[in-house]
């Protein structure tokens, strides 16, 4: 342990000295910490595959390492990175430091000039700031995809950004010349050990929906915050709508009827309680893309709710 000690410490010596010798500026994170970061830093460590590390990858910044998850067999990878950006561990150059906590030698062995964290990360941040300038970003507040934009500034990126933001406008205004989204109602759901959970704004999902300009049920709009409100099923029929989504994790390798599965834990038979469901309106598609802080995933959605909604004879709900 004391010779582990000894290389972390030489190892962030030789870090704060790379960084003392780039141009730096003043940061204030969102943990409230005023950190000297690089102005343009080449070696970024992420400890938040989807928050930070998908989002750089979109922006064309690939850090020297990144958090990850594990298979079952010990693999590491970048969760929904493979279908979101295509790049993973196994085909570049990124190295796998470890899931919660980050491995703290790991990173420092990455001889990184910037590390970025979220309040998610277990890692403790002074050793981190030990190892280079370390910020934290609270993705929880800044929303899913307001990351790009602080992570665009912080790698001076704002360009590429600005490209992604125009091919989203254009895919939402593509919705709204195909769909009435006006007098349409959509909500998403998802069975959660044995109740229902639904937010305000589902992740990219909700974002699609929302700024599209789909109506919600009053219960949705309520909600306040990010974080989901978890009902029993005696909530479903508040929750209903025209067209209700529901989500499965293609990671862990479940499949559409998992997604009915967990929503039979909720309430069984619960497909007689939604006007959707009886419809043959409830549609059930991968979580990696429907959550994501990604751009490439808005465009996926944006056209699956074209596939799935414009031009399709549908029964809509009593209001």
């Amino acid at each position: 342990m004391f010779k582990q000690l000894i290389a972390v410490g030489i190892l962030t010596l030789t870090g704060l000295t790379a960084t003392l010798a780039q141009e730096t500026r003043s940061f204030t994170d969102d943990a409230g910490r005023t950190v000297e970061i690089p102005t343009k830093p080449l070696c970024i460590v992420s400890l938040q595959d989807l928050a930070i590390t998908v989002p750089l990858l979109e922006l064309g910044v690939t850090p020297v390492g990144s958090h990850g998850r594990t298979t079952a067999e010990g693999q590491p990878f970048i969760r929904s990175s493979d279908v979101l950006t295509g790049i993973d561990f196994d085909n570049s150059d990124i190295k796998f430091v470890g899931n919660l906590p980050a491995d703290v030698e790991a990173v420092a062995a990455l001889e990184p000039d910037l590390i970025l964290t979220t309040p998610w990360q277990t890692a403790p941040v002074e050793q981190l700031a030990a190892i280079a300038p370390t910020v934290v970003l609270d993705d929880g507040a800044r929303g899913d995809l307001g990351m790009h934009d602080i992570l665009a500034e912080l790698t001076g990126t704002e360009d590429k950004l600005a490209v992604l933001k125009a091919r989203y406008e254009g895919q939402i205004a593509q919705i709204k010349r195909l769909i009435d989204t006006a007098n349409i109602s959509v909500n998403v759901i998802q069975g959660v050990d044995g109740q229902v959970a639904v937010w305000h704004t589902y992740g990219a999902l909700g974002k699609v929906l929302r700024d599209a300009g789909f109506t919600f049920p009053d219960r949705v709009n309520a909600i306040k915050g990010g974080d989901p409100e978890r009902l029993s099923g005696e909530a479903l029929p508040e929750l209903d709508a025209d067209f209700v989504f529901a989500t499965y994790r293609t990671d862990t390798l479940e499949t559409p009827a998992d997604a009915k599965k967990f929503l039979e834990e909720v309430l069984p038979n619960f497909c007689e309680y939604l006007h959707a469901c009886r419809e043959n309106q409830l549609i059930i598609v991968p979580r990696e893309e429907a959550s994501a802080s990604s751009y490439y995933g808005l465009g996926v959605l944006s056209y699956m709710i074209i596939s799935q909604i414009s031009g399709r004879d549908f029964v809509p709900m009593q209001r």
